[in-house]
């Protein structure tokens, strides 16, 4: 893998160009957030000289993105851990808010170990001898609704344990955290359970969640956000027994910074002794974006994060500081453009469900991605389309650009370039009344299956057309077509990007058929370019 200073990674499926976003500075700071993306609640280890992270990916596929670093800054997208949801037939639909929510990753017994949770099924666990490699079909590891929030210690005795936090929507009770003795070899769970940390006993104290569960000079440790995710803070509870009793601190709140609600993340250490935290902050349209904090151990046992000016152990997030204290990296980021000319997709692409092998083709027009019109499962929106290609946005300002080719066959082919979220809209081609037709189209408040409004139409220009959307600081996006890649015209009023259901706006590209419809057409796509 070849990295450049301040381009993408070149991974398989990738394109080299200039980073919309960098946290490394360059002159031997960083600043946050260290991933300007979503990957929401992020966990992350340290094995050897490396670190590997992954995050929630709810209903999105593949599943489970697999980043590695080794300074803790610069951070490219290896892999996936889950090709496919499961249940399989479940996941053929999107489901929004649904599938992999907050996970845990270890490293015990010479391989790697994911536990993660779905509220409407229970706690899974995965493994692979390489994080880059394949992993392990999910195991079910205890059934239920509303557990979420997963995390595995393997005691010094061999004895495991497995601590997990509720969610109300499925389970009816929050804010508490739930510990099993858990079978070594991480199979099932041993026991019916026991509340070790019952926050509605805390006064003022709600929506605790997120546990991770470690072990250091005969304390345990559970480190576990609290308050929600846009205005909570990061608590710390310690025993010295695992069952309790805990006592607890809050170790990290947004203070006077504009770190809204610095939330979940994960513990590490560098082999030179230097301890750091990742944890996320949501950004409405953004997602969960990652950032770094240093972190150290008072005397007393307690960690604190981030700044702590005035020593009372409760930290605020850094914005820039020096990088850790790690052999120097060249500059990475997780990839965006992709140039199609590997024989797989990217890393950064997720359907938005289980996909089919005929939605798409990276061979029949080698360099080339072959979107076919497929039917929509509804003509009022694309929130239950299946067939959306899409990735995160990247930073807060960007352009994305793509050349569209398109062979609409029958009326309602559709194809183009796509903002998605809550509200979405996108800029494409569609054959009507035996013409195709340039169009603009959006829709608000999409997961009411409310209908989609034409805002701009015009003939379409013959041959290839270049599609783009310049998003703007705050989420705000102009779309734009060209016939020569040089000139853009706008096209509609300004949209504004809109989060959905527990994940930021995405960006991407579609083929679609009416409803009922098996049309031939297919849309053809050369290249797609993110950029500053």
């Amino acid at each position: 893998m070849t990295l450049t200073p301040a381009l993408s990674s070149s991974a398989p499926g990738t394109a080299a160009s200039p980073a919309p976003w960098a946290a490394d500075a360059g002159d031997g700071t960083y600043r946050n957030p260290i991933l300007y993306a979503d990957y929401s609640d992020p966990d992350a280890i340290r094995v050897g000289d490396d670190y590997w992270m992954t995050s929630s990916s709810f209903g999105h596929v593949p599943g489970l993105p697999i980043l590695h670093s080794r300074d803790l800054v610069n951070w490219t997208l290896v892999n996936h851990a889950l090709p496919a949801l499961v249940p399989r037939e479940h996941f053929a639909t999107p489901r929004h808010g649904q599938g992999v929510w907050a996970p845990a990753l270890r490293f015990h017994a010479g391989k790697f170990w994911i536990f993660y949770p779905d509220p409407d099924f229970g706690v899974y666990v995965i493994t692979a001898a390489d994080p880059r490699g394949a992993w392990s079909e999910p195991k079910l590891v205890k059934a239920g609704q509303g557990l979420i929030d997963p995390c595995p210690l393997w005691d010094d005795d061999g004895q495991a344990y497995l601590i997990h936090g509720w969610a109300k929507s499925r389970a009816g009770i929050n804010n508490l955290l739930t510990l099993h003795r858990l079978a070594p070899d991480g199979s099932r769970v041993l026991d019916e359970g026991k509340v070790v940390i019952d926050a509605n006993q805390l006064p003022g104290w709600r929506t605790l969640e997120g546990p991770k569960l470690y072990k250091r000079d005969g304390y345990y440790y559970v480190f576990a956000p609290a308050g929600g995710v846009t205005e909570g803070y990061q608590a710390v509870f310690r025993a010295k027994n695992i069952w309790g009793p805990y006592e607890n601190r809050i170790v990290l709140e947004q203070g006077a910074t504009p770190v809204n609600g610095p939330h979940q993340g994960a513990w590490v250490d560098t082999p030179g002794g230097e301890h750091w935290f990742l944890h996320f902050q949501e950004l409405p349209a953004y997602g969960r974006v990652v950032h770094l904090q240093p972190m150290r151990w008072r005397d007393d046992g307690w960690p604190v994060m981030g700044n702590d000016p005035d020593g009372d152990g409760k930290g605020e997030p850094v914005l820039r500081r020096a990088k850790p204290a790690l052999p120097p990296q060249p500059p990475a980021v997780p990839a965006t453009s992709d140039d199609f000319a590997a024989p797989t997709l990217g890393r950064q692409w997720q359907w938005q469900a289980n996909p089919r092998a005929e939605w798409f083709s990276l061979t029949a027009a080698p360099g080339a991605l072959r979107l076919r019109c497929v039917a929509v499962p509804s003509a009022a929106s694309h929130w239950l389309t299946p067939q959306l290609l899409l990735q995160k946005f990247p930073a807060p300002a960007f352009t994305a650009t793509t050349v569209l080719r398109a062979k609409l066959e029958q009326d309602g082919d559709a194809a183009g370039l796509m903002v998605f979220g809550y509200d979405y809209a996108w800029l494409g081609r569609v054959r009507r009344d035996g013409r195709e037709l340039l169009v603009l189209r959006a829709c608000h408040a999409a997961q009411k299956e409310s209908n989609e409004q034409e805002l701009a139409a015009t003939e379409a220009p013959a041959g290839d057309i270049h599609l783009r959307v310049a998003v703007a600081e705050g989420a705000r996006c102009r779309f734009s077509y060209s016939t020569d890649g040089q000139s853009f015209t706008p096209i509609g009023p300004e949209f504004q990007a809109s989060s959905s259901q527990w994940v930021g706006a995405k960006v991407g590209l579609f083929a679609a058929a009416r409803p009922g419809a098996t049309s031939p057409g297919y849309a053809q796509f050369d290249a797609f370019t993110v950029a500053r």
